[in-house]
């Protein structure tokens, strides 16, 4: 039998969203949503010079899962570029399909119960999502 979808960690991951409150005064912002399950998140982003992520803030509306991929991608986004998030993005979706092993970003292993779940896999792509337009809005910008 498989992990319980909705364990210990993965609540506490959910709960600690509130550690990355919006940030309004951000240069870089993104407003998506999962179309299945109508999760969505705002995501409020800073990056440096080279285009790495320097800081993150955010609000979330989605499932726990949702909320705990949310937390995970705040705790280390920072000093990435949009390469690294389209890659960190493509490979989650990968792991989702079948194909290969769990992603390489800390902490994902968490939510390795989801993948037996399609209809949770929007929510937990998206904070990824976001991450990515953030950043495609700073490309457009420079």
């Amino acid at each position: 039998m498989s992990a319980p979808l909705y364990n210990r960690d993965i609540l506490a991951l959910a709960v600690a969203t509130a550690e990355h409150l919006p940030r309004p005064a951000a240069r870089f912002h993104a407003s998506v949503r999962a179309p299945l399950c109508g999760s969505r998140i705002l995501l409020d982003l800073d990056a440096d010079a080279a285009g790495r992520v320097a800081d993150v803030g955010m609000h979330v509306e989605a499932c726990a899962l949702g909320q705990a991929a949310a937390t995970l991608l705040a705790r280390h986004v920072r000093g990435r570029t949009i390469a690294d998030m389209r890659g960190a993005r493509n490979a989650i979706a990968a792991w989702f399909a079948g194909e290969g092993e769990p992603p390489d970003w800390p902490g994902f292993d968490l939510l390795a119960p989801a993948r037996d779940y399609p209809a949770r896999h929007g929510a937990i792509l998206l904070p990824f999502d976001a991450a990515i337009a953030a950043l495609e809005a700073r490309v457009a910008a420079a």
